[in-house]
């Protein structure tokens, strides 16, 4: 029967039956796995925040054509101000306002596929947890920090 409670025990079954623990060394090979699974399950959302914000930027709606800055100073010409001009009627370049159906599909079967992994990894991890080993639990939390640190700075990246 698994123990209710925290130990600190070098003996552990993490997820599998072929992952038995026993000794320190294999102890520390396997906190060191779920360290690093657990930055890996912060870089995903990361990677999920940056592209739902790459997939849904909002978008630049602006008038067809280019505007001029009003007259500042006592010198100028109130004809001046109120008419047109050639370079207001100039239009400008416009990007689409929404992404194509085919990029928009793509987006969001990425965004899927992300989103499977980080909730599988995530339950895994959970369940690595309730192993009730002190020292897994002390290298998910590690990995979750540390993969905190490195990830999130990289969300105002473009």
């Amino acid at each position: 029967m698994m123990p209710m409670t925290f130990e600190a025990s070098s003996n552990v079954t993490l997820l599998f039956d072929f992952w038995h623990v026993s000794g320190p060394g294999g102890m520390f090979l396997s906190v060191l796995v779920v360290m690093l699974l657990t930055v890996f399950y912060e870089l995903l959302k990361v990677w999920r925040v940056w592209l739902n914000r790459r997939s849904t930027a909002p978008a630049r709606y602006s008038t067809p054509y280019a505007s001029v800055p009003p007259a500042c100073g006592s010198d100028s010409n109130p004809a001046l101000e109120s008419s047109t001009s050639q370079s207001s009627l100039t239009p400008k370049e416009s990007s689409p306002l929404f992404p194509s159906n085919r990029r928009s599909w793509l987006l969001h079967g990425i965004q899927t596929l992300l989103h499977l992994l980080q909730v599988t990894l995530g339950y895994m991890l959970m369940l690595c947890v309730m192993s009730f080993n002190i020292w897994i639990f002390l290298g998910v939390i590690a990995g979750s920090t540390l993969g905190y640190y490195i990830s999130f700075p990289l969300i105002d990246q473009h």
